[in-house]
């Protein structure tokens, strides 16, 4: 058994708006890919914990759904209230930021803060992008003062700039107590989860602005061989007009989704897949309580 006095252990909440590169962050520090990314607002739908456990410390990072201002549809409220609630019963609050870039939605999520008890860390992200540091470190000023932060850190979560300092920083602001994994945990989510994830990625990936964001990822079939992991997966679309445009014309996107989401899979799965995609309608989906209940985006 640990000796608990001897150990650091918490749970440390990413925040932001969407595409601020939480899921990036997150991904970089675990060391393994747990959480899609994807240069668009709502890839992370679901608040994901990524694990890293080093010899006397356990972090649990939670990579939260970004913060919206809009949020009409069923699902939309369901994604913010999940980032919201990840605020609580948390030991360390990071709000995520990015350079050189403040807008309302980056106050909206501030305003959400308002209420946290635990410390909050400032993190101006994608800084290697930024040639003229003085007007960097003007910016970094400024938004500093926009609340009470504990610490602030300029970094670039792609580039690992600055990401070891903000985890060795952030141990401080953890209880001593003993691990609540095992140590080879890397997230808590089911293997199904990330695999509909990482489709639900390379969708987001090869239709662009063509994309409807009403696509919802459901496992069907799961089955483990000895050298082989055979997944079969449903599309949900709600416009039937959506699921010409995700199969493509003679079946080209899809078969071009199939084929990269595979390759993220075996990665992922270390072992080969066959992977079988079906694209669905299924109306107002993003407004139903039981379908998105099903797809596991409840908050």
């Amino acid at each position: 058994m640990q000796n608990s006095s001897a150990t650091r252990c918490g749970h440390i909440s990413i925040v932001g708006h969407p595409n601020v590169g939480k899921s990036t962050l997150m991904n970089q520090i675990i060391g393994y890919k747990v959480s899609a990314i994807a240069n668009k607002p709502q890839t992370t739908r679901n608040v994901i914990r990524g694990i890293l456990t080093q010899d006397n410390y356990q972090i649990i990072f939670m990579d939260t759904p970004g913060i919206h201002i809009q949020s009409k549809s069923l699902l939309n409220k369901t994604i913010n209230r999940e980032a919201i609630s990840a605020l609580e019963d948390v030991d360390l609050v990071v709000m995520l930021v990015e350079a050189m870039v403040w807008t309302k939605e980056d106050d909206f999520v501030l305003k959400r803060l308002e209420n946290v008890n635990c410390p909050v860390f400032l993190l101006v992200n994608k800084v290697d992008r930024i040639k003229q540091k003085d007007k960097l470190l003007h910016f970094i000023q400024t938004v500093s003062t926009k609340y009470n932060f504990k610490e602030v850190f300029p970094i670039s979560a792609k580039k690992v700039i600055n990401v070891d300092e903000f985890v060795q920083s952030s141990l401080k602001y953890l209880p001593k107590n003993e691990f609540i994994y095992p140590e080879d945990f890397i997230t808590d989510q089911s293997v199904r989860f990330i695999c509909s994830e990482f489709i639900r990625e390379q969708l987001m990936h090869n239709l662009h602005q063509e994309v409807p964001y009403l696509t919802a990822v459901e496992i069907e079939h799961f089955e483990e061989k000895a050298h082989i992991t055979r997944i079969h997966a449903t599309i949900w679309v709600g416009k039937k007009n959506q699921k010409g445009m995700i199969i493509g014309k003679k079946g080209e996107v899809l078969k071009r989704v199939g084929t990269e989401a595979r390759r993220s899979l075996e990665e992922f799965l270390m072992t080969k897949v066959f992977l079988k995609l079906w694209v669905k309608v299924e109306e107002n989906w993003h407004n139903s309580p039981k379908h998105l209940k099903e797809l596991g985006i409840s908050g």
